[in-house]
């Protein structure tokens, strides 16, 4: 391994150990060495954040950026740094870069969409309620005892830059409502060697402050917690089931521990033991006031896991549930995916050609009594059982034709051909309610349609010949009606069309040629249709 990536993994140690400072030192120093890896700075730039240093982790996200601007994370790094300066407009912009290049990145959308709830209030330390958000939550209710901490909440609503005491980076964790611990990792190479190094000497680590004050089998079930983490990553799962099973019996309180135990059995297929396990996270996080955005996750979690199973249902509701702890948009897609999924099951569920036929003879018996509108509902009945059989929209067709509803029977009948062009008695129900709309030569076109399936049908031929008639009877009262149609004017009006029109007095085989072009030829159907022109 190089000494670029033995500085590297060393600062990624650190900064998973929570000691920023000695992380940045091996970034810095990894950076010397190699000073086009944008990883490193990516890396640095998220220890930098951590630290509170937030223009130091913005000039590294930008320098991320410069060297690898097809990079969706370096906006992420970006997006995120300027969020914690207040530069909103600023951070929303770099997420939309991000999304331009990763448009289903969940960092990014997580990011954009908290961002835009947060452009409200400029400085969040300036947000309403303050002292009562702050007093509510855990992890900074003690806090306010401290009358020192109070004078730096007091300096910070004019200036929010420029945090070394910890304890200002948890308030803007909890007003901000996002938890900088768990922003984008940092990023790592894939091993270019199954040989680990062996490690230096070095010299002792300077004590954690914070460490100091935690009982040791808290600290003790963080080390199980950070072991568990390695050989997850390694995809030694039961290896890393060992380790935080041992971080939950040290520190029962910790949902993390929980939902860690939840992720191995779900890659593990088990679900049923990844949708307890998550059960059992969402009631130890209740009783000891976790994070609302822990239980969400939960929720999340389970609702994956219902997914695979394929329990639909029972997954649109853990996405619900996790939506109502903390709404993001990719839960909301999940749920709109979910939501399709059901209303198709529900409806390849309720097919029934059985039933469609009880409900067509339903239908008939009430055709024949002329009770219309009670056949249309059992027709409608045995489509939603059998939407395949074109006879069903056929029949409902012939009902809206007796109820003068024209459009609704043609929209039937064009249904009914999509779904079989050979099927006659649709042709010749559109022919019909053509002619009820006094659209003959349209009509015209649809029963010679039936009538090239077969030339010998007694319905297409009177309807054909009954349309003939009329049209040749009132030829200008067709064309008057004809040139008052907006589309026939349209057509009529286009340079290109009356030129071919000329053409096709003076050289009727023209009209072949121009007939291959698909747009012409719709055209000139139309005018077909409406009497304008005649072709012999």
């Amino acid at each position: 391994m190089d000494q670029v990536t033995v500085l590297k993994e060393k600062g990624n140690s650190a900064l998973q150990d929570e000691e920023f400072e000695e992380a940045i030192k091996h970034y810095t120093d990894a950076i010397a060495l190699d000073e086009n890896n944008h990883l490193l700075y990516s890396n640095r730039s998220a220890a930098y954040a951590k630290a509170g240093k937030f223009e130091q982790a913005l000039k590294d996200a930008e320098k991320t950026v410069a060297l690898k601007p097809d990079w969706a994370k370096g906006y992420s790094r970006k997006g995120s740094a300027l969020a914690y300066m207040g530069k909103l407009d600023e951070s929303i912009s770099a997420y939309k870069a991000g999304l331009q290049l990763e448009p289903d990145n969940a960092q990014l959308k997580s990011g954009l969409a908290e961002v835009s709830a947060q452009k409200v209030i400029r400085n969040p330390f300036n947000t309403p309620g303050i002292f009562t958000k702050l007093a509510n939550d855990p992890r900074t209710k003690d806090f306010l005892q401290d009358p020192e901490y109070l004078k730096l909440l007091q300096q910070f609503q004019t200036n929010p830059l420029g945090m070394k005491d910890p304890r200002l980076l948890t308030t803007l964790s909890v007003l901000l409502g996002r938890n900088i611990e768990e922003d984008e990792p940092m990023d790592t190479d894939p091993p270019q060697s199954s040989e680990s190094p062996k490690p230096k000497q070095e010299s002792p680590k300077p004590e954690k402050k914070e460490e100091d004050n935690l009982p040791p089998e808290v600290k003790e079930a963080l080390k199980e917690k950070q072991l568990g983490n390695n050989a997850y990553k390694k995809k030694n799962f039961e290896e890393a089931l060992k380790h935080y099973n041992k971080a939950v019996e040290l520190d029962p309180t910790e949902i993390v521990y929980l939902l860690n135990i939840a992720a191995v059995y779900f890659e593990q297929k088990e679900y049923e033991k990844c949708i307890a396990q998550c059960e059992e996270a969402i009631i130890v996080g209740r009783e000891n006031r976790a994070d609302f955005k822990l239980i969400a996750k939960a929720f999340t979690r389970i609702g994956h896991a219902y997914k695979k199973m394929e329990n639909w249902k029972q997954a649109k509701v853990y996405y619900e549930k996790s939506m109502s702890e903390h709404r993001t948009p990719e839960i909301k897609t999940l749920l709109s995916d979910i939501d399709k999924i059901i209303k198709e099951e529900e409806r390849k569920a309720y097919i029934d050609p059985v039933k469609a036929e009880e409900e067509k003879e339903l239908g008939n018996e009430k055709y024949k009594n002329g009770d219309y509108p009670g056949a249309i509902k059992h027709y409608t009945e045995a489509i939603k059982r059998n939407p395949d059989d074109p006879k069903y929209y056929s029949n409902r067709a012939a009902c809206y034709t007796k109820l003068a509803a024209f459009d609704l029977g043609l929209k039937d009948c064009e249904k009914c051909i999509e779904i079989d062009k050979k099927f006659i008695k649709g042709w010749i129900r559109k022919g019909k309610i053509l002619q009820g709309m006094q659209q003959q030569r349209k009509a015209l076109t649809a029963y010679q349609k039936a009538l090239e399936l077969d030339p010998s049908n007694s319905e297409a031929l009177e309807g054909y010949r009954s349309c003939a008639v009329s049209v040749s009877s009132n030829p200008e009262e067709v064309r008057k009606r004809a040139m008052a149609d907006p589309e026939v004017q349209s057509i009529l009006r286009d340079p290109a069309m009356r030129l071919i029109l000329e053409q096709m007095q003076s050289d009727p085989r023209a009209l072949q040629d121009h007939l291959k072009n698909p747009v012409i030829a719709a055209k000139l159907q139309k005018l077909l249709e409406s009497g304008i022109i005649a072709i012999h």
